[in-house]
């Protein structure tokens, strides 16, 4: 059984940083791309970045050049480096092994401008 469970979250001014957490299991980490997804009050749940297990990453354009996703497979984590954070980055963050639909409780991120 797949778990996901997400870290890190919380309340933070436009402009800071915080560094989100995602410890998986059930899963051979090191063989499955990662991916750490958003949802907005009112709003879908979106794509912020993945990172294939080669390390490759992609970003959501939203993001790029403020957001960096890594991952640690000895310790079967993946992370999310969030800087210079907006108000329009106020959502629950989760993260997903890619192609699987599995999700963990999420981690809140507040942002005040």
């Amino acid at each position: 059984q797949v778990q996901l469970v997400e870290s890190g979250g919380g309340l933070v001014q436009a402009g800071g940083s915080l560094r989100l957490s995602c410890a998986a299991s059930g899963i051979i980490f090191s063989f499955r791309p990662m991916g750490w997804y958003r949802q907005a009050p009112g709003n879908q749940r979106e794509m912020v970045a993945t990172i294939t297990t080669g390390g490759n990453t992609n970003y959501a354009d939203s993001v790029k050049g403020r957001f960096t996703i890594s991952r640690d497979n000895a310790r079967n984590s993946v992370y999310l480096q969030m800087s210079n954070l907006k108000p329009e980055g106020k959502a629950v963050y989760y993260c997903n092994v890619v192609g699987m639909s599995c999700w963990g409780q999420g981690t809140q991120v507040t942002v005040s401008s």
